[in-house]
């Protein structure tokens, strides 16, 4: 009796786990204007309602397959650059349902608002506005976007540049209106009525070297993105609570902290008290489910409370003579110590007690990007200015500095691995460096592309570290233990993805601030490869 028991509860096991993976799949072909399979082509849908959109890309034999859809209605959209299809809509799908859907490439055109920056910075002409664009516009974003998807007129593009030096005016300290007045002239040249450019950068002789080839192993990659609720968010990250909610810091005006619900693609907003725009750069939950918030142009941290679900926000003083200015005061990134402490890095390394509601400021840390916590309780740092790391005793404070081996490497996002060692992305030089704490040394890696700048980091469930190619728009596989890289193509220009979170599940997930997106990838086990966690 006892063992029939046992097997209907194995049997019971087998459907629940079945039910749990079950969702529907559609697969197809993707074949070329010539009728042959087509490698390498995103295949998106999206479903209607949710706005949750999976994308894959087709094989060297032009197959591509999508699962574990939940029932809907979808729109299949294909993106090939010079090439185009139809979307098809009112895809209709049952729970489990196969269903299939082949597609035929037309001959298209490649888009300027489809190239990465590093190819745009080779094809664009020499010019006074162009290095001021790459100085002061492409942190937050880059052209694609904002400035290469409309055409305006010299008076449009003043316009939008006078608008940009009032939003995010604690940046532009040092920016004069000449500076401004060249970046309007030189974007009017590129869009405006009478481009220097063709219309497509395909036409240009030196396009084709431009390109990146990407290998047959990296076309198992899956994303899965959800749209913002609001136009123009900018959504810098997406970092998961024990809930399993996603917390979405929008770096836009709007002032918004958002909650996601990855099943349902439902978005909640949370507004913060200030009306002046805040530049929300870092949000991260905290053990007792409260959100901290880093607000970079009001110098501010900020609270979000699990039970009135109300936003408290705390001041911290600016430098005498600079208030309302980056070079003053600024909050970057968000993490916690194993007291409940908040330590954010930006201008200066600081220290909030929530408790006593003062703040600490480190001026061995004058301007610190990133800030990470390790098992010991003490904060690493990366300070870009001077090229060094830093360390501060998790019980003394005491602060130790050590400087980069390559000058002038720009240190930007770190990450500690579970052995302890300390891997920083060097975003200027495009290399790979690991700190050892024991032996105090430095070892650098070079990442393969013209222009790497590698900028978010996170280690997947495997061990490996996982960069954004910034300027290249290429999302790429680090092996720690070898050196080895593998990139992977993204669905959309822009990639702009500045931290990594790996929730329960082990998907890393990602904003794409300039898309208006945040999502998670990770590697279809179909090919062969491992999974970096899974949908």
């Amino acid at each position: 009796m006892r063992s029939h028991h046992k097997f209907l509860a194995l049997i019971a096991f087998i459907f629940a786990i079945g039910t749990v993976c079950q969702g529907a799949t559609i697969t197809g072909t993707v074949k070329g204007t010539d009728g042959a399979a087509f490698r390498g082509a995103f295949v998106q849908a999206q479903n209607t309602k949710s706005k949750i959109t999976v994308a894959v890309l087709s094989d060297p034999q032009g197959h591509y397959r999508i699962e574990k859809l939940a029932a809907g209605e979808y729109r299949l959209t294909i993106r090939a650059l010079g090439f185009r299809v139809d979307p098809v809509t009112g895809v209709k799908l049952t729970a489990d349902q196969n269903a299939a859907q082949d597609f035929k490439l037309e001959q298209g055109a490649v888009r300027w608002n489809e190239i990465s920056y590093n190819q745009a910075k080779q094809l664009w002409p020499a010019g006074k506005g162009k290095e001021l664009l790459d100085r002061n516009c492409s942190t937050c974003h880059q052209f694609q976007s904002r400035m290469a998807s409309v055409h305006r007129d010299a008076e449009g593009w003043a316009d939008r540049i006078a608008y940009m030096r009032t939003a995010m005016h604690f940046s532009f300290q040092h920016f004069t209106d000449q500076d401004a007045s060249d970046i309007a002239a030189y974007l009017t040249s590129l869009f405006g009525p009478e481009s220097v450019l063709p219309k497509s950068p395909a036409d240009m002789p030196g396009y084709k070297a431009t390109v990146r080839p990407v290998s047959d192993d990296a076309l198992n990659i899956v994303y899965v993105e959800y749209d913002m609720p609001g136009p123009s968010r900018m959504p810098f990250s997406a970092a998961p609570d024990k809930n399993g909610y996603l917390w979405i810091p929008n770096f836009s005006p709007s002032n918004k902290l958002t909650r996601l619900d990855p099943k349902t693609g439902e978005m909640i907003d949370y507004t913060v008290p200030d009306t002046e725009p805040s530049a929300m750069h870092s949000a991260v939950p905290a053990p007792d489910g409260s959100v901290w918030m880093a607000e970079q142009a009001s110098n501010r941290l900020a609270r979000w409370d699990p039970d009135t679900k109300q936003i408290t926000e705390y001041q911290d003083p600016y430098a005498p003579g600079l208030d309302g200015w980056g070079d003053g005061g600024q909050k970057h990134t968000v993490r916690f110590d194993t007291s409940g402490r908040v330590w954010a890095s930006g201008v200066p390394l600081t220290l909030f007690d929530p408790e006593t509601k003062k703040y600490t400021h480190f001026e061995e840390g004058k301007f610190i990007y990133d800030v990470k916590p390790d098992k010991n309780g003490d904060i690493w740092f990366t300070s870009p200015g001077p090229d060094e790391i830093g360390k501060v005793d998790g019980k003394t404070l005491k602060v130790t500095k050590w400087t980069m081996p390559t000058p002038k490497c720009f240190p930007r996002r770190m990450e500690i691995a579970p052995d302890g060692m300390i891997w920083i992305a060097e975003f200027n030089s495009g290399k790979m460096a690991r700190f050892d704490p024991t032996t105090q040394t430095f070892k650098e890696y070079a990442l393969p592309g013209p222009d790497p700048s590698p900028y978010g980091l996170g280690f997947d469930t495997d061990g490996y570290l996982w960069y954004d190619s910034h300027k290249t728009d290429m999302l790429v596989r680090f092996d720690t233990k070898t050196g080895k890289t593998l990139e992977y193509p993204l669905p959309h220009s822009e990639i702009a993805m500045r931290e990594f979170f790996r929730d329960a599940q082990g998907r890393m997930w990602y904003g794409t601030n300039p898309n208006n997106k945040v999502g998670y990838f990770y590697l279809a086990a179909s090919n062969g490869a491992k999974a970096a966690g899974g949908n």
